[in-house]
């Protein structure tokens, strides 16, 4: 299984200084990858919670990181569709090379509906952009010219250089919904689990997957099932996976693998105690869970 951790990129805690820290710790350690995340506004009055109410953007953030590492992977989950996707395939392309290639693309539709606004972008039928937005994303990436015109979308006859390098990376999609497993497993390069995934009955969504895989004659073994671990670091055990003393949260990292998840990231971004923390204290934490959590 590959284990990751998500760098500083919410609260107090998610300063420049302590994301090269995080990310160069988490390399000399031997992560597989750091994972960011997005979230574009916070529309005043909502009730999302602290985690998203001042997040850096995780293109510009990884481009960052890569320059101060040069192994571990660099991975978003997810930035939402409600974006044009020829520009984001030029940004995730030149990242792609930049950081040579490392990058891991996850994509979801979003549920934001003020972000969509804000966007220009309608809110209905998100599930047909989305799978025109990947199409867009792979001719960006392969053909040349590039040239596409769809129900939400078109590009010209146009060359779009330079390709990434050493090629495309790899995409995956989120969602909960049936629908959506069976979307990524029709188009996508992986499966990303949300912060509200219950992991307690990820096995059933990942069987769901590869039955789909199965039918669409594709091979489930190069198939990435990742996991956002919500991880919560106590003193006493939570009912909840991921939840408790670290050799309980270890444990929990055992029984996803056996259910087949083949990627874990520890995300601490996603804890409401700790997005709370001043940033020396969640620094504090963040290198001690780094240190015992570490593959």
């Amino acid at each position: 299984m590959r284990i990751g951790f998500a760098v500083p990129q919410s609260g107090p805690w998610a300063t420049p200084e302590n994301m090269r820290r995080i990310a160069v710790r988490a390399e000399e350690l031997g992560y597989h990858d750091l994972w960011t995340f997005q979230r574009v506004l916070y529309p005043v009055g909502h009730d999302m919670g602290p985690t998203y109410r001042s997040v850096h953007d995780p293109v510009v953030t990884l481009a960052h990181l890569s320059g101060v590492t040069g192994r571990i992977g660099l991975a978003v989950a997810v930035i939402n569709t409600y974006v044009q996707p020829v520009v984001l395939a030029k940004q995730l392309a030149t990242l792609q090379t930049v950081s040579g290639g490392r990058l891991i693309a996850g994509l979801g539709l979003g549920w934001l509906p003020e972000e969509f606004e804000a966007a220009g972008t309608g809110f209905e039928q998100r599930g047909r952009r989305g799978e025109e937005f990947v199409e867009v994303l792979r001719k960006a990436w392969g053909d040349d010219p590039v040239e596409h015109a769809g129900a939400f979308y078109r590009v010209p006859p146009s060359h779009i250089d330079p390709k990434p390098l050493p090629g495309p990376p790899p995409i995956l999609l989120g969602g909960t919904a049936e629908v959506a497993l069976r979307r990524a497993a029709r188009l996508a390069d992986g499966w990303v689990s949300s912060s509200r995934e219950d992991l307690a009955s990820i096995a059933g969504r990942v069987e769901l997957i590869k039955a789909e895989l199965a039918a669409s004659g594709r091979d489930a073994a190069g198939f990435r099932f990742v996991c956002r671990g919500v991880t919560q670091v106590r003193d006493e055990a939570g009912e909840r996976p991921l939840t408790g003393p670290y050799d309980k949260i270890r444990a929990d990292v055992e029984k996803l693998a056996a259910a087949g998840v083949t990627d874990v990231f520890h995300d601490l971004n996603f804890d409401r105690e700790f997005v709370g923390l001043d940033a020396k204290e969640a620094l504090r934490r963040a290198e001690e869970a780094l240190e015992a959590l570490a593959p």
